[in-house]
């Protein structure tokens, strides 16, 4: 497995992390926030691919879903709001209420990500550069 460009994830990173933050400004819309959930999926995905370039796309796709996951429950817990009240802009990351449909767009997000991630990977592995 060839493993994946730092520098492309992090260019589509910032990509993803700029267009959600366009969405924040129709935040009141249900679909800017369900589009939201599926960015913030994305950008978690993207995250661990820096942390881990060379992690087969099954393994990073269960440690962004769990991640996700497990901030979203943090949000039955007053510490998100404790955090974003000392950090600014902590809300934008750790959320501020619970909802369990948020779930639902954690796992499309996921799941696009690693269906972009199982295809780049077989065109990296097919590349003569590799």
């Amino acid at each position: 497995m060839v493993p994946r460009r730092r520098a492309v994830v992090l260019l589509v990173l910032v990509a993803v992390i700029a267009v959600g933050l366009v969405l924040q400004l129709f935040r009141a819309s249900p679909l800017a926030d369900h589009a939201g959930n599926v960015l913030y999926a994305g950008a978690v995905y993207l995250g661990v691919c820096l942390l881990a370039p060379g992690a087969r796309w099954t393994r990073v796709a269960a440690v962004a879903l769990l991640l996700c996951v497990a901030v979203e429950v943090l949000q039955l817990t007053p510490v998100p709001g404790a955090v974003a009240a000392v950090v600014p802009g902590a809300r934008l990351v750790l959320g501020s209420t619970f909802v369990w449909t948020d779930f639902l767009g954690y796992a499309v997000g996921v799941a696009l990500a690693a269906a972009l991630d199982a295809r780049t990977a077989r065109l990296r592995a097919a590349s003569p550069a590799g």
